[in-house]
């Protein structure tokens, strides 16, 4: 992020200055960033909030993704185009946009690669836009890329009610698989209504002893240890971790998969154009910036359920 060292108009940035627990998290007032050539700057509409953002905070991405001090958190932004740079064509403006970003998004305005914002559909509050990136490109690409989900594969979602889970379970369920979706009660509800064809309380019952049958592909989605799941799949199946590495027992013909998502906004567009006709759902908690450390303190406690996205 770039700032402009004149005296200028300030704006509010939810930084850290120094790796810690959620007391760490500082609000400050900065100088507004400028876009400098083939970027946009954005004022922020939302931003949504990651499990990995406790990450950031922690000191723990600090192999995944460069974090230089002070650093403002959030890593998907929802928001309108205020200032374009030298080169900028394909965004306008007062364009809507919304997309990843490598921190930032905590903030009353944004600086991004053009190339990685996408317009956000007319019909589609910027406040849900901000919840997609991260968490929708992140199913997209458990089912798709990682795992071969198609008409009739029985797969089954760890962790359903969260944010990758929300969308795990509606784009498996989009191309007309089989779901079975893991999820405490707080969240059975919006579970059911995304379509899962059973859904097994992990607080009261155990997984695989609910399960009917053997599963194509298991979808983890939670911190916990995805072996622990393992035997539900069957031979020539598949295990998809978005949090956790697993590694299957010799001789079980398990292929498994952990990764982080890439950024693609040709995908992101797709994931926009299914929420915004209607064929997938989302559900986000909104709360404002003054609330992102006990947003983080409600995650590392267990306490959120699906999405949450903070705004300004």
């Amino acid at each position: 992020m770039t700032f402009d060292d004149r005296p200028g108009p300030a704006m509010t940035a939810v930084r850290i200055h120094d790796f810690g627990g959620p007391e760490a998290i500082r609000h400050d007032r900065v100088p507004r960033p400028v876009p400098g050539p083939g970027q946009v700057l954005v004022r922020v509409a939302a931003a949504g909030f990651n499990p990995s953002d406790t990450g950031f905070r922690g000191g723990l991405m600090r192999g995944v993704v460069p974090v230089e001090l002070p650093f403002t958190l959030g890593s998907e932004a929802s928001g309108t185009v205020v200032q374009v740079g030298a080169g900028v064509t394909h965004l306008r403006v007062g364009d809507p946009v919304t997309g990843r970003t490598d921190g930032g998004a905590t903030a009353e305005y944004l600086t991004a690669d053009a190339a990685l914002m996408v317009r956000v559909p007319s019909v589609l509050p910027l406040t849900h836009a901000a919840a997609v990136p991260v968490a929708g490109g992140t199913a997209w690409q458990a089912l798709f890329e990682h795992a071969r989900t198609e008409k009739g594969t029985r797969v089954l979602v760890n962790g359903a009610g969260g944010g990758v889970g929300m969308f795990a379970v509606q784009l498996a369920r989009h191309a007309e698989a089989h779901v079975i979706a893991v999820a405490g009660p707080r969240s059975a509800g919006r579970v059911r209504a995304y379509g899962a064809a059973q859904i097994i309380d992990y607080t009261r019952e155990r997984v695989l002893e609910a399960l009917a049958g053997p599963v194509d592909l298991l979808v983890h989605a939670v911190p916990s240890d995805p072996g622990e799941l393992l035997p539900a799949v069957r031979s020539g199946g598949a295990l998809v971790s978005v949090t956790v590495p697993a590694l299957p027992p010799a001789g079980s013909g398990v292929a498994a998969h952990h990764f982080v998502a890439r950024n693609d906004p040709a995908q992101l567009a797709g994931l926009l154009a299914l929420v915004a006709a209607g064929q997938v759902r989302v559900d986000a908690e909104v709360r404002p910036f003054a609330e992102l450390a006990q947003v983080h303190r409600d995650a590392e406690a267990g306490r959120i359920s699906g999405k949450v996205v903070v705004r300004p």
